[in-house]
């Protein structure tokens, strides 16, 4: 099992906008196409910068790998993603995308599958 945290610059102006894609359509075609396994979202400010964050968990690399490339390729995301910029401009500034590999001494290796934690 690995997990996945996807951090999103976004932007006071169109904030709304931006949860609302997500929540309506980005997240939808993620969980119900592509078994995007979706842990916990937030939004935070760091320094001047608000910030959506998601952790995403996978069963492994490879799936990861093959369920994001599935999603980009998604046509009706495609046109959801066309849309909403021309309604509301860009709406996602700088991504950050990160693997995380727990510690052998991490507490998160005791929620684990014991196959995947050995």
């Amino acid at each position: 099992m690995i997990q996945q945290l996807r951090i999103y610059e976004i932007f006071e102006h169109n904030k709304a906008a931006f949860h609302a894609r997500f929540r309506d359509h980005a997240a939808r075609i993620m969980r119900t196409r592509y078994d995007f396994k979706i842990v916990a979202m937030w939004e935070t400010t760091f320094g001047e910068r608000i910030e959506f964050v998601y952790l995403l968990e996978w069963p492994d690399e490879a799936a990861k790998t093959a369920a994001w490339a599935a999603f980009m390729a998604d046509q009706e995301w495609a046109d959801i993603k066309r849309v909403t910029s021309a309604e509301h401009g860009l709406m996602v500034g700088k991504i950050e995308d990160r693997l995380l590999a727990p510690t052998d001494y991490s507490p998160a290796r005791s929620f684990m599958p014991m196959a995947a934690a050995n």
